[in-house]
């Protein structure tokens, strides 16, 4: 063969696609476990209660308004009746909402669910209740208007625990449903009609115990909407479109405020408009995730979220796989040159192999000790046996030595690289510059051409 490095190069090109098929695989796997918890997360949503929404209180009225319409002429002229339903509501002027929530794990197997318990105290105050007053449209039409039902929307009622309603001191009973067209899912009581005569307004508190899973979405209705939340979970995640105005994030749990007013929100008019809340929605729910084309209610939510999902970092991780396997090639191919040595493409096979391995180690560990100890036993496990391997590979333990350091020492920075977020480029960026500019430091004296010139043809001398 007159270039033999030209078939060498043609074997690792075969040898590194079979390895990316490998990774292929590999990341299918955790794709698979990923699809399996989500499964899980849902299955504890349909035994317990999903992810929930808080929305008022808020007291509507449903009203029919009714008119004569004389049709046709002569004896054949009648008299017809016409219809109009509609549905009058009154928003909180200040609302406020003090709640605390318990977090308990619920399990299915391997996988573990976030829900909590919620206990929550809401004060609501309403002014002199005019909107509740119907208006006529039709001249001589006649006005019916049921009683006043004050309601509080949940995003699935199953959470719901306990609950007291108390209005100017006294307690009245609540009874499943909200009686709304839109928001069907919660709790109302039924005012009595002397609330609508008032001239102080209304004022109402509401004690509430609430569980839900892994997400608590609230709509800010009042006009002026205060919530304070805390909880021992110190891990949240703040979404939606309000974020705290104060929080604290401590090591045993957080504290968060949020402070609105209804010129910075337009959930007073979404929930007029009945337009669905789209944080905390379960599917097939009356507030359905996905967004129509009118979009979604103003809300704001917090995320019980788990910072070590073993499967989001193992895929994190394998993102890195073909990164790993040019390296470690790259290593042993300077071995080789510098050396003097002949390294077989099987052995390249069973060395990325090994580096494939990894990533499988890691992410069947991680499903059953802590993601830390899961990574260290994967990379050492792999450390040792590629250093084994390397000292006998490369014709001594001199030599196999300083290779499984550096596969430890990579191993680390990809450790690194896992537990950072917002600076896992710059990072990376950095230390593959490095190793590209140690690669090239020892290499620059290599003369490329007597490495791919035929065997008969004499080699060019090199200046010292």
């Amino acid at each position: 063969m007159k270039h033999p490095w030209f078939t060498k190069l043609a074997a690792l090109a075969a040898v590194v696609l079979l390895l990316l098929f490998g990774l292929g695989l590999i990341e299918d796997v955790v794709q698979g476990r990923q699809h399996y918890r989500s499964m899980t997360a849902q299955s504890v949503a349909n035994s317990l209660a999903g992810p929930q929404t808080l929305m008022g209180p808020l007291i509507h009225s449903a009203c029919v308004e009714s008119w004569d319409v004389e049709t046709g002429k002569g004896e054949e002229r009648r008299s017809e009746e016409r219809r109009r339903e509609f549905l009058l509501t009154a928003m909180p002027e200040q609302l406020q909402l003090k709640s605390g929530a318990a977090m308990e794990e619920r399990a299915r197997g391997l996988h573990k669910v976030n829900t909590y318990k919620l206990k929550a105290h809401i004060a609501a105050q309403w002014a002199p209740l005019a909107s509740l007053q119907p208006q006529t449209t039709v001249k001589g039409s006649r006005m019916q208007c049921g009683a006043p039902i004050l309601m509080l929307g949940v995003g699935d009622a199953r959470g719901i625990r306990t609950a007291r309603l108390t209005l100017g001191g006294q307690t009245l009973a609540l009874k499943p449903g909200t009686f709304h067209p839109q928001y069907s899912r919660g709790l109302h009581a039924t005012l009595p009609e002397s609330v609508l005569a008032s001239l102080d307004g209304l004022a109402a508190t509401l004690d509430l115990e609430l569980v839900g899973t892994e997400r608590l979405s609230i709509v800010p209705l009042g006009s002026n909407t205060e919530v304070q939340l805390s909880s021992g979970w110190p891990h949240p995640s703040f979404t939606g479109r309000f974020l705290p105005s104060e929080r604290e994030v401590r090591d045993d749990g957080f504290t968060a405020q949020w402070r609105l007013s209804s010129l910075a929100t337009t959930a007073q008019q979404d929930i007029t408009q009945g337009k669905p809340v789209c944080q905390a929605s379960t599917s097939g729910d009356d507030q359905a995730t996905a967004a129509p084309s009118g979009g979604c209610a103003d809300s704001f939510s917090v995320a019980f979220i788990d910072p070590v999902n073993p499967y989001s970092l193992a895929d994190r991780a394998i993102k890195y796989g073909v990164l790993f396997i040019a390296l470690t090639f790259v290593a042993v191919g300077l071995f080789e040159l510098m050396q003097r040595l002949r390294v077989h493409p099987v052995q390249y096979l069973l060395v990325g192999s090994a580096l494939c391995s990894f990533f499988l180690l890691l992410l069947s560990l991680s499903e059953h000790l802590p993601f830390g100890a899961s990574y260290a036993l994967a990379a050492g496990a792999c450390v040792l046996l590629l250093g084994y391997y390397a000292s006998h590979m490369l014709g001594s333990v001199r030599r196999g030595l300083p290779f499984g350091a550096g596969m430890a020492l990579l191993y680390g920075l990809l450790y690194v690289l896992l537990q950072l977020e917002q600076t896992a480029l710059v990072v990376g960026a950095l230390a593959l510059f490095a190793v590209l500019a140690l690669v090239m430091v020892l290499t620059r004296q290599v003369n490329w051409y007597g490495l791919t010139a035929p065997r008969s043809a004499a080699a060019a001398p090199q200046s010292p």
